[in-house]
C-alpha cells in the first residue's frame, strides 16, 4: 500500500516518545532502573541494526560490482568518479562555512561561562590520523573488511573486482551473472529487514526518552533548536543545488527519498537508511551502475550534516569556555575539519571523535564535548538525515549529468524489487538489467 511503510515509520516515533516519558515518569528518577528499561527498549532498534549490518557488505559488494561490470568502461567509471569527488569537496566546504557563520550568528555558548577542569570527555581521538586513516581505506583481507563492515575498503575491493570483470570480458560473464542474481536476491533480503524498521523507530526513541525525559530538550533548548534551524537552512541550500540540476524532479526526488531520511532520522543511523535508499533512487530513476558506485563513496566523503554539527559544535564548545576566536583561526579549524571530516566513517562516535581532535589540536577545552553528550543522540538524528539527504542528490545530480536520469516509477505501482514479489518478477529484474547492458539509452 502506498506510504504503509512511512506511516508505520511515523506511527513508531509518536509511540516511542509517548512510552518513553510514560517509562520515565514511572521510574522516577531511579538511574539505574531507567537505565535497565531503556536497554530493553533499546533491543528493538538494536536487532534492527544487526540485521542492517548483516546485509551492508554483501549489499555494497554486489550493487558495486555489477554496476561496474555493467559500465565496460574504465573512462566512465572515472568520470564519474571525478564528477562526485568535486560535487562532495563542494558540499563539503559549504556545509562547514554555513556552520561556522550561523554558530558565530547565533552565539549559542555565550553566556555559559563554563571553567576548564581538566577532566576527560571520555571520546578518544587515539586512531584518527591522516596516515592511519589513508593506510585504513586498502583492505588486507576481504573478508576481514566484510566482517568488520568497512565500507572504504569494500568499496576498493569491490573496484578491483568490477574493473577486472570488465577487463577479461566474455571469461568473466559467468561471475556477472552471478554476482546480478546476489544483488536480487540481497534486495530481497533488504525488503524482509525492513519491515523491522518501524519497531526500531519505536525502540530507539523510547529508550533515548527513558533515561533523559522529555526535559532534556527544554534544557538544551537553545543549542538544539539553533542547530536545527542551522539543518533546515542547509536543507534549503542543498534542495536549491539540486533544483539547478534537476528542476522540477527535485521535488519528487525529495517525495521518493522520505521514507530513507526518516529511518535515518529516527535511528541516527545513515547504515539502517542505506538499503532502502537503493531501492527508491531505482525507483526515481538512477540506474544501478550509477547508484551502486556513487552511493557508498558519498556515505565515506559526503556527510554534509555530520560537517556542519562539526563546525557547529567546536566553535560552541569554544564560546561556552569564553575563547574569542579570531577569524583566521576559525578558518583554519574549517581547513582541518574538511581534511580530518573525511576520516569520518572509519572512525566509532564519528563527529564526536572529529570534533574532540579538533579542539586538541587548538588548545581548545576537550571536555566541553561532555557538555553536549546529553542532547547529541538528538543532534545527530537531524545530521544523519543531512546525510542521507545530500548524498540522494548527489547521487542524482551525477546521474543528470551522465544523462542517464530515466523516468520514475509511480510511487503507487509495485517495486520490482519490493518485498512481495514473486519469483517471476526476480526474472523480470534481471531482464531489466540484462536490457540496461545492451541499450545504454537505459542507463
Amino acid at each position: 500500500m502506498r506510504n504503509r511503510l512511512t506511516a508505520f515509520i511515523l506511527i513508531g516515533m509518536v509511540a516511542g516518545v509517548l512510552t518513553g516519558y510514560v517509562a520515565n515518569l514511572w521510574v522516577g528518577g531511579d538511574d539505574a532502573t531507567a537505565k535497565e528499561v531503556a536497554s530493553y527498549f533499546h533491543l528493538l532498534a538494536d536487532i534492527f541494526l544487526h540485521l542492517i549490518k548483516m546485509i551492508i557488505a554483501p549489499l555494497v559488494f554486489s550493487t558495486l560490482v555489477a554496476g561496474i561490470a555493467h559500465m565496460g568502461d574504465s573512462a566512465a567509471l572515472g568520470r564519474i568518479g571525478g564528477r562526485a569527488l568535486a560535487w562532495f569537496i563542494i558540499a563539503s566546504l559549504i556545509s562547514l562555512t554555513l556552520g561556522l557563520i550561523l554558530v558565530n550568528f547565533f552565539q549559542p555558548g555565550v553566556g555559559l561561562n563554563l571553567v576548564r577542569s581538566g577532566v576527560d570527555a571520555g571520546v578518544s581521538t587515539e586512531g584518527l590520523n591522516f596516515r592511519d586513516f589513508v593506510l585504513h581505506i586498502f583492505p588486507t583481507s576481504m573478508i576481514g573488511a566484510m566482517a568488520e563492515n568497512s565500507i572504504l575498503q569494500i568499496v576498493v575491493f569491490s573496484l578491483f573486482v568490477g574493473v577486472a570483470l570488465t577487463a577479461i570480458g566474455e571469461k568473466g560473464k559467468p561471475i556477472v551473472t552471478v554476482i546480478e542474481a546476489m544483488v536480487e536476491l540481497m534486495l530481497q533480503v533488504t525488503g524482509y529487514v525492513m519491515r523491522v524498521a518501524p519497531l526500531a523507530v519505536f525502540g530507539a526513541l523510547a529508550s533515548s526518552i527513558t533515561v533523559q525525559g522529555l526535559g532534556v530538550l527544554q534544557t538544551y533548548g537553545e543549542l538544539v533548536g539553533e542547530f536545527y534551524i542551522a539543518i533546515f537552512c542547509l536543507w534549503g541550500l542543498l534542495f536549491l543545488a539540486g533544483s539547478l540540476f534537476l528542476g522540477k524532479r527535485m521535488i519528487k526526488l525529495v517525495r521518493y527519498v522520505r521514507e530513507p531520511i526518516l529511518i535515518a532520522f529516527s535511528t541516527a543511523s545513515s547504515e539502517a537508511a542505506y538499503p532502502k535508499m537503493l531501492e527508491q533512487l531505482d525507483r526515481f530513476g538512477v540506474p544501478r551502475r550509477i547508484y551502486s558506485f556513487v552511493l557508498p563513496l558519498g556515505y565515506s566523503f559526503n556527510l554534509d550534516g555530520s560537517m556542519m554539527y562539526a563546525t557547529f559544535a567546536t566553535i560552541f564548545i569554544a564560546q561556552a569556555y569564553g575563547i574569542d576566536l579570531p577569524i583566521t583561526t576559525q578558518i583554519t579549524i574549517l581547513l582541518v575539519l574538511m581534511v580530518t571530516s573525511k576520516g569520518i566513517a572509519a572512525v566509532p562516535r564519528a563527529s564526536l571523535v572529529v570534533v574532540a581532535a579538533t579542539l586538541g589540536q587548538f588548545d581548545l577545552p576537550v571536555e566541553g564535548i561532555a557538555f553536549i553528550l546529553a542532547v547529541d543522540h538528538f543532534m545527530d538524528m537531524g545530521r544523519t538525515a543531512t546525510n542521507v539527504l545530500g548524498n540522494a542528490i548527489a547521487t542524482s545530480v551525477i546521474t543528470k549529468w551522465e544523462g542517464m536520469l530515466e523516468v520514475e516509477e509511480p510511487e503507487d505501482v509495485p517495486h520490482p524489487k519490493a518485498p512481495a514479489h514473486t519469483a517471476s518478477d526476480g526474472r523480470r529484474g534481471l531482464e531489466l538489467a540484462s536490457d540496461m547492458v545492451d541499450d545504454p539509452r537505459k542507463g
